[in-house]
């Protein structure tokens, strides 16, 4: 949880360093942190954590941190621009040097030293592979620790996958295997799959053997996605994911992220399916 002196809902003070187009309306924003106090508060952020990013007199909205601590001093925030969204305008609106603000890191994060040695399934949709690419990063920056690596990575169109860049880096990493699907799959796209991830999975057919699987997507597809894996010998408790729909304070006080008693903001964004399978309705 932010740590902001005495006011826990006060950003931290920084400045945009820098953006990339991703995709289709979909920026990677790359901020500085400004305050020696956000600098200590971010220094060791963790996979899966999110932040509150402001764009001032537009308002904050939560976004995963895409970034990982080893790779640099930027944190990194990938944006989908809504178009009636006042905060998602407000910060593509940025220029390079523009302040900005940031409030946290707020939430919990994949443990991924308790998954050394296992086999890792990563299954992302549209903008939700963004608070998975640290879990990518962190394992092919620490290959040896983790076992075969297989992302299943999707969207509705090409121009809606994310991280391009980065495929040819992942593919090349040893032990690690990319699968990319596309719901429309124009004439002249020979990169990957056409079709529902769910299909691709099927078709993929990864083992259940000492796996864990790593879902982030919108709940309809984590839903369906879980299906799946049921069908293919998964258990729940083999299966996490991370949830970050309707939150709104960050810190579990204003009760709009809850699931039955779990506040997503406060006891997640990261479970296992075991502890919200029987939740996750109120999210479909």
């Amino acid at each position: 949880m932010s740590d902001n002196g005495s006011n826990p809902m006060r950003p931290y003070v920084g400045r945009l360093a820098g953006t990339k187009e991703l995709a289709t309306e979909i920026r990677l924003f790359q901020i500085e942190l400004q305050e020696p106090a956000g600098k200590a508060a971010f220094a060791n952020y963790r996979p899966g954590q999110f932040a509150f990013v402001s764009a001032f007199g537009s308002g904050e909205a939560p976004f995963g941190i895409t970034s990982i601590p080893g790779r640099g001093d930027l944190l990194e925030f990938a944006v989908q621009r809504h178009p009636h969204g006042k905060t998602t305008n407000g910060l593509h609106r940025l220029d390079v040097g523009d302040p900005v603000g940031v409030r946290g890191p707020l939430g919990n994060w994949f443990a991924m030293d308790e998954i050394q040695g296992k086999d890792i399934l990563v299954l992302g949709g549209g903008i939700g592979g963004a608070p998975l690419r640290p879990v990518i990063s962190t394992i092919l920056d620490n290959r040896d620790e983790y076992g075969k690596t297989t992302i299943l990575w999707a969207a509705r169109t090409p121009s809606l996958l994310i991280f391009t860049d980065e495929y040819d880096a992942w593919r090349a990493a040893p032990r690690t295997e990319l699968h990319l699907t596309v719901d429309q799959r124009p004439p002249d796209w020979r990169e990957g799959n056409e079709g529902l991830i769910t299909t691709l999975l099927e078709n993929v057919g990864p083992s259940p053997e000492n796996t864990i699987t790593i879902t982030c997507g919108p709940p309809i597809m984590i839903h369906f996605v879980t299906l799946s894996l049921r069908k293919l010998g998964f258990t729940l408790d083999q299966m996490l994911v991370t949830l970050e729909g309707r939150m709104h304070c960050g810190i579990g006080k204003c009760g709009r992220c809850n699931l039955g008693d779990i506040f997503v903001c406060a006891d997640g964004p990261v479970f296992y399916h075991s502890q919200v399978a029987k939740l996750l309705e109120s999210f479909l």
